[in-house]
């Protein structure tokens, strides 16, 4: 995986509420655990932006509903410090729902979608309407 030119705080621990922003059926995701990350010895593993989680879906379409998927986070409302002394929130915590090769199920995005995402996930960039 790709690293990132910007500092993302890790604020989403497990049992966090993220939106669905994508059209795949979802509407509210809840936390489970972060795919492919520990955390230090007695404290929970934490999530940002461009992150893959597993997640379970709390509301929506009746195929996905309480069920794990994989969710990558395209926002959080904690700032993100970028280069050259710019910071970025979001006004909600998101994600889109992404199979095993990491290819996103739903067909566009709803609002915009960290440019730190774009970074990792390239085809995921193909969907989205804005990237800032």
């Amino acid at each position: 995986m790709k690293g990132l030119s910007s500092r993302i705080s890790k604020t989403l621990v497990p049992g966090a509420v993220l939106t669905c922003a994508d059209n795949s059926g979802a509407l509210e995701f809840r936390m489970i655990h972060i795919i492919g990350k520990g955390g230090k010895h007695g404290r929970m593993a934490s999530a940002g932006v461009g992150d893959v989680i597993s997640a379970s879906v709390r509301k929506g379409n009746a195929t996905y509903l309480k069920k794990p998927v994989r969710v990558v986070v395209i926002r959080q409302r904690d700032e993100i410090r970028r280069s050259g002394n710019m910071r970025v929130k979001f006004e909600d915590n998101a994600g889109i729902m992404i199979n095993e090769e990491n290819l996103p199920i739903g067909t566009e995005v709803k609002g915009a979608m960290a440019r730190e995402v774009v970074e990792r996930f390239v085809k995921v960039a193909g969907i989205a309407s804005r990237i800032v």
